[in-house]
């Protein structure tokens, strides 16, 4: 069978993105449709879509909404590199910014003047986002010159804005009740914060652990063993996973911390230490991120703004409604409205990359063995 797809970069990430009208509605079904068009049970993705990295392993399945207030519905998917799985407990800044630019060239909204206004709601974690992408003049764009950190590429600008991100996934900005928290991983015991905003993330003190949460690509792919311990173990306290349950790799996001200091971006640019507020070095999935996801992003700004926190005791912007963070790609700029906060956006740009038909296996036909 085909199905029909467009691939949209969004920021530092590339998304397929499907139709819902064209996709099963049992999320098993779904699952088998994009294992089998990205080639999931294989570590390279060579016999299908996928690329073969977390930031270029993703998908969403697209459709207008039925609520109210709300233009798009999208049930985002971490397709597995060598896994033959889907991971869908998360939600995604950059796809969501995709989607936004996808929608407007689809017609999903309507054109309205300069700036077109669209609300997106993740069935995933049920977040509520609101994109504003530019349409100079009432008309949709194919390409743009806004750039973000982690590509040189230009793209359309998208504004990408997170409503009341607190809790979306637990119910609390902070789920085990306090900022700070001793956690126990093998030999060590971390000093972290687990949040929940934008998606639940457990932040590292990087100092703390002999880290210093600047460190290059290639010495965080060193840290990733022990990162991927602290986040499981995280999973549980955080009300996650059960104890004793198989542990995913999606939730919570995890990465280092540190207050600023000078360094060299993946694309050579040198940074001061003065240009920006705080340190940043995520996974996604079991690889360090080359930038960092907007969800991440969206609970650093939010842990910025609650004392008590590694990332307000790292940052020298602790408390301040914007916070540049220094991620491996270069700096990103957060900013945040409310206590909450009620709000949190970032700069985006997306651009569309082709529209294709897929040909997949029928997930109405049984598996083979």
């Amino acid at each position: 069978m085909h199905v029909p797809a467009t691939l949209v970069r969004g920021g530092t990430s590339k998304c397929w993105l499907f139709p819902q009208v064209h996709m099963p509605i049992e999320r098993d079904r779904i699952e088998r449709v994009l294992v089998d068009a990205y080639g999931a049970a294989d570590p390279v993705q060579l016999d299908g879509v996928g690329g073969a990295t977390p930031t270029t392993s993703k998908a969403a399945v697209v459709g207008a909404s039925a609520h109210d207030g709300v233009d798009v519905d999208y049930l985002f998917a971490q397709v597995g590199i060598g896994t033959g799985t889907v991971e869908w407990g998360s939600n995604c800044g950059n796809c969501a910014t995709a989607i936004a630019l996808y929608a407007v060239t689809e017609g999903l909204v309507p054109l309205n003047g300069d700036r077109t206004s669209v609300v997106m709601r993740n069935i995933n974690t049920g977040a509520v986002l609101e994109a504003e992408v530019d349409t100079p003049g009432g008309r949709v764009q194919e390409f743009g010159d806004r750039t973000v950190p982690g590509t040189l590429a230009g793209g359309v600008p998208v504004g990408l804005a997170f409503r009341d991100p607190a809790g979306a996934t637990t119910g609390h900005l902070l789920p085990t009740g306090s900022p700070l928290d001793e956690l126990p991983v093998g030999e060590r015991s971390l000093a972290v914060s687990m949040v929940d905003a934008g998606a639940p993330v457990v932040l590292v003190d990087a100092l703390r652990a002999e880290r210093t949460g600047a460190e290059t690509l290639e010495r965080m792919r060193a840290q990733v063993p022990w990162l991927r311990a602290a986040r499981h173990a995280a999973a549980v306290r955080m009300g996650l996973t059960e104890p004793g349950a198989v542990p995913g790799d999606a939730v919570p996001k995890v990465g280092l911390v540190g207050p600023p200091v000078a360094y060299t971006t993946t694309l050579g640019e040198h940074v001061a230490a003065h240009e920006y507020d705080v340190s940043v070095r995520m996974l996604s999935m079991n690889s360090p991120h080359p930038a960092i996801g907007l969800t991440s992003a969206v609970a650093v700004a939010a842990a910025n703004l609650t004392a008590g926190t590694v990332v307000a005791a790292a940052s020298t912007a602790a408390g301040r409604t914007v916070l540049r963070i220094g991620t491996p790609a270069g700096v990103l700029a957060v900013e945040s409205t409310g206590s909450g906060p009620d709000r949190v956006t970032v700069a985006r740009a997306a651009r569309v990359l082709c529209e294709a038909r897929i040909l997949v296996r029928d997930p109405a036909l049984p598996v083979a063995a």
